[in-house]
């Protein structure tokens, strides 16, 4: 995968454009990014927000070593498959984002 797929792979999955970056938000203030995909010229890494406010790089990758799941579509290599949480909060935004559009209110 190469930065553009991954980028249309995270906005297709709940994933939130902040400060640049595609981010996932807490439920409870969808307007912060606590995980967000850093996309360099030749590097996707995935950094979290720790409580002090720094960003922590957790996993990362060059864009070669990136592949699609077959089944799910997931990017492997980046550790979403591994690392806890990370798929529950992808689907908790994907989900505020789909509620979001059905109801027409705008994303919070």
């Amino acid at each position: 995968m190469d930065k553009d797929a991954l980028t249309n792979w995270a906005l297709a999955n709940g994933w939130q454009m902040i400060a640049g970056h595609p981010s996932l938000t807490k439920p409870s203030a969808p307007k912060e990014a606590i995980v967000r995909l850093v996309l360099k010229a030749t590097v996707a890494a995935v950094e979290v927000k720790k409580p002090a406010g720094k960003w922590e790089k957790v996993a990362g990758a060059a864009y070669p070593k990136i592949e699609a799941d077959p089944e799910s579509g997931l990017p492997r290599g980046l550790g979403f498959d591994t690392i806890s949480g990370f798929t529950m909060l992808m689907r908790e935004n994907k989900d505020r984002m789909v509620f979001a559009r059905m109801t027409g209110k705008p994303e919070a």
